[in-house]
């Protein structure tokens, strides 16, 4: 029987969100007929982490839910009855080092989802649906509007048998007998990566950061557009009737907190471990769209919203240097997205299935690269968070005090990367013998 995974990866106060979580795992079960595993992957101090505990205690059964709620100690050893599983990791490559970019000591958006692939795997899901802690749900008329329910009607399913569903459909040729790998809808509401402020205080400024997440060779009155879009999201329009469309998603179409995938995508690539850095566990969306992958965009979006703790002084440097970190990654990972945006769907094999190996190449290749690009980024980072002013100059001195290690550490993380693909698929291997405990 087809068993799903919908998780809730946090490290902050979220009992309201686990829930709505909860509510959405329910529907799921209950209207498409099958086991919904809710998976909460909790790091959150103490505290938070027993509030979380009793809100999950009191969470109502639902027929066709189970609900895992694990926390790092409970995590760990999971990981680590799969690393012993998994052998030929273990013996070609330090287990603690693979450890450690599973579950880093800081913060890697791209870990903790990996965390949830492979337990999926271990639950015997065939698709993972992640949502997250600063987000919730639309209502009309008093219902909330739920993604699980267009991720379940489309995601792993051949992409010819579903086509007349959609609202539109633009397969590339040959590519109806492929199944649907990636279902997202987008957000409403904050601004995903938080620099409205930016934006607000000196436009000028805000492009020439925000330019730095873009690949270059487009056209300067297209840059524009693209910076004018980026991380909107889809506005703040309200949820109006179903909309879909049958194609290959565009990574700035969907969000990472309103997404669907297919396990033999993420079966065969996780996502990039880097800590402290936001925007790099997209890799998938960027692989599967330069594949030409089916996939479903939706529109029913999620509300994103930004927590107060990111209004502190710590909480506002932390999140901009993640920001300026992802800026420096993408030097990296841009390099990579054009490889395989050349390859297209030469990197499937003959089943329609992504070439690990081929990716981890590219992946490798990357490492390589002349720090000048690098260099130069971290250059007009600076300049434009000291053009800012106030709050923004301690930002600039953390950045520069730190400049040698930032650098070193957009490299390693690629490096990081290919050592994790080159063990990824015997660890997925693993973990479907491995066997998580159930909270209830």
């Amino acid at each position: 029987m087809r068993r799903v995974c919908l998780t809730l990866p946090t490290h902050r106060a979220c009992t309201g969100t686990i829930e709505a979580i909860a509510e959405e795992a329910a529907y799921g079960a209950r209207e498409f007929g099958i086991p919904v595993h809710l998976l909460i992957l909790d790091s959150s101090p103490g505290q938070v982490l027993a509030e979380h505990r009793k809100a999950v205690a009191v969470l109502p059964a639902s027929p066709g839910v189970t609900v895992h709620h694990f926390d790092e100690d409970e995590q760990r050893t999971f990981l680590r009855e799969v690393l012993d599983r998994s052998g030929g990791a273990s013996a070609s490559a330090s287990a603690d080092r693979l450890l450690e970019l599973m579950l880093p000591s800081r913060v890697s958006y791209g870990a903790c989802t990996n965390r949830a692939f492979l337990i999926a795997q271990a639950l015997g899901c065939t698709s993972v649906h992640r949502r997250d802690s600063d987000s919730r749900y639309q209502y009309v008329d008093g219902e909330p509007v739920f993604p699980l329910h267009q991720e379940l009607t489309y995601l792993g399913q051949r992409a010819a048998d579903v086509r007349e569903s959609a609202t539109r459909s633009k397969l590339p040729p040959g590519s109806g007998s492929r199944r649907v790998a990636v279902a997202g809808g987008s957000f409403v509401g904050e601004m995903s990566v938080d620099v409205a402020e930016i934006r607000d205080l000196d436009p000028e400024t805000y492009g020439a950061l925000v330019g730095l997440s873009l690949p270059g060779g487009y056209p300067e009155i297209w840059r524009k557009h693209l910076i004018d879009a980026a991380f909107r999201g889809a506005g703040t329009g309200t949820f109006d009737g179903d909309r879909t469309a049958l194609a290959p998603i565009s990574p700035t179409q969907v969000d990472m907190c309103n997404i669907g995938f297919a396990h033999e995508l993420y079966s065969r690539v996780p996502l990039p471990p880097a800590p402290d850095t936001i925007g790099t566990d997209y890799f998938l969306l960027h692989l599967a769209h330069n594949a030409q992958l089916p996939g479903l965009r939706h529109n029913r979006h999620i509300v994103n919203f930004h927590t107060e703790e990111r209004r502190t002084d710590a909480g506002f440097l932390s999140y901009q240097v993640r920001f300026a970190k992802f800026l420096l990654a993408t030097a990296y990972l841009n390099t990579v997205y054009a490889r395989t945006t050349a390859a297209g769907d030469a990197l499937l094999d003959t089943e329609g299935h992504i070439k690990a190996s081929v990716v981890a190449g590219f992946v490798r290749d990357s490492v390589d690269l002349d720090r000048t690009e690098a260099v130069r980024r971290l250059d007009v980072i600076d300049e434009a968070y000291r053009r800012l002013g106030g709050r923004y100059t301690r930002v600039a001195d953390t950045l520069a005090d730190r400049r040698p290690r930032l650098l070193d550490e957009a490299r390693d993380d690629m490096a990081d990367f290919a050592l994790l693909m080159d063990h990824w698929e015997a660890l997925t291997r693993a973990s479907a013998e491995a066997v998580p405990a159930v909270t209830r």
